[in-house]
């Protein structure tokens, strides 16, 4: 049986706190989310009537500052997952050396079942029900999952019409227009982008020799792709939901954004090979990147996975058991806490510049990521080595300790 996302991210805490000795108090404090809030969201339909969605927003931990994290519309969306990616949030912002804690929002619905009024109704409900939990010094939610910029400047404006003044530091991920930041769009894929680089380097493997499969062509796997083949990777393999398509040669990211922009999918793709979305899986290549939704990789389909590199693009791809098969069989996962922290590294660049109404260049982001991304991989990776345990328990071990440290500095109040 798969581990549930919040049984996952448990595990790997304990994993964490007992490599580090860490004080059974402060573990239980960080086992337990902050605050948990479980919404409805009365929505009224294009035809009159009203349909109810049941909307979360969770605060795991706010002892390094205001909690930070993305919100998820998705049928699937619970309080289970929900707790765990605010969880891995934590972790994620600590690494980077980041001043948030983790959060977590989502409602259990398919925006692309909503019409546009729909959802722009929808969301502003959600967001004056979580209205107390929000806020610029408290908790800035960010785009996740069948979420993107419109849907944050509903939220901005929502809060913003609630407070009487506009408030563009309340999210990330907004349109330029409205605060948001150069570089975001595409932040998270360069921040894989980067962290590939780095560990091909540390492996000593040449990047023109290097083939890359890519499963989930969304916000951050598509760009993914790009930044890949411009890196001198080959990309032979692409999927998303429907299907995807693999060409030993490499698949050109021109013609496939092309294709993609027409038939929204990259299935049936006519410069490469069909494939299912479990076959990328098991492509035969040098750097998997899940970069979709969690437990894709799990006891069912370790075995069958041939990369001996794994970069997570998304949240929680990786199953616990599956980490298992990976680390008897020596291949190197990167985490999904370091690899796809480009996100909330430019997020909080955004929020930096919203606080002092002050932007940069894209250059400027683009650099301070790389710097952050980089100098968390080694941090990583020195960790590691000197403990002699996988990257992903040196990840966790380094956020969790950074959380400790802070906790207790700051005590336990009263």
């Amino acid at each position: 049986m798969t581990d549930s996302p919040w049984q996952a991210a448990l595990t790997q805490l304990d994993d964490a706190a007992l490599a580090l000795e860490l004080d059974q108090g402060v573990l239980e404090v960080l086992r337990h989310p902050k605050r948990v809030l479980e919404v409805a969201v009365p929505t009224r339909m294009d035809d009159g009537s009203v349909r109810v969605f049941t909307g979360f927003r969770v605060h795991h931990n706010t002892t390094r500052g205001p909690s930070k994290g993305g919100i998820r519309f998705h049928p699937d969306v619970d309080m289970d997952e929900v707790k765990a990616l605010a969880m891995w949030m934590t972790w994620k912002c600590a690494i980077a050396g980041i001043p948030y804690g983790g959060a977590k929002g989502g409602v259990a619905v398919d925006p692309k079942r909503l019409s546009q009024g729909e959802l722009a109704r929808m969301t502003r409900r959600y967001a004056s029900e979580i209205l107390p939990l929000i806020g610029p010094e408290r908790d800035i939610p960010a785009p996740d999952v069948g979420t993107d910029e419109q849907i944050m400047a509903w939220i901005m404006d929502t809060f913003s019409m609630n407070m009487g003044y506009s408030v563009p530091g309340v999210v990330t991920g907004k349109p330029l227009s409205v605060g948001g930041s150069l570089g975001r769009a595409e932040a998270t894929s360069r921040g894989v982008m980067y962290v590939t680089s780095a560990t091909l380097k540390h492996r000593g493997l040449s990047v023109e020799d290097t083939r890359v499969a890519v499963q989930g062509y969304g916000k951050v796997g598509a760009p993914a792709v790009r930044l890949l083949s411009d890196l001198g990777c080959k990309v032979v393999g692409v999927s998303d939901v429907h299907g995807g398509a693999f060409n030993g040669g490499g698949l050109s990211h021109a013609e496939l954004e092309e294709y993609h922009r027409g038939s929204g999918t990259v299935s049936g793709f006519p410069g490469g090979e069909a494939l299912t979305n479990e076959e990328l899986l098991s492509l035969d290549c040098d750097v998997l990147i899940p970069a979709a939704l969690e437990g894709v990789l799990n006891e069912s389909n370790a075995d069958e996975v041939k990369a001996r590199i794994i970069v997570e693009a998304a949240n929680g791809p990786t199953t616990p058991g599956a980490d298992k098969v990976f680390n008897d069989r020596g291949v190197f996962v990167v985490p999904d806490i370091l690899a796809n922290s480009g996100g909330v590294t430019v997020s909080y660049f955004e929020w930096v510049q919203d606080i002092q109404a002050f932007f940069w260049t894209e250059d400027e982001v683009n650099a301070r990521l790389r710097s952050i991304m980089e100098r968390a991989y080694v941090d990583v990776l020195a960790l590691a080595q000197e403990r002699g345990v996988p990257m992903r328990v040196a990840a966790t071990m380094l956020g969790v300790a950074r959380v400790a440290e802070a906790h207790a500095t700051r005590g336990l109040f009263p």
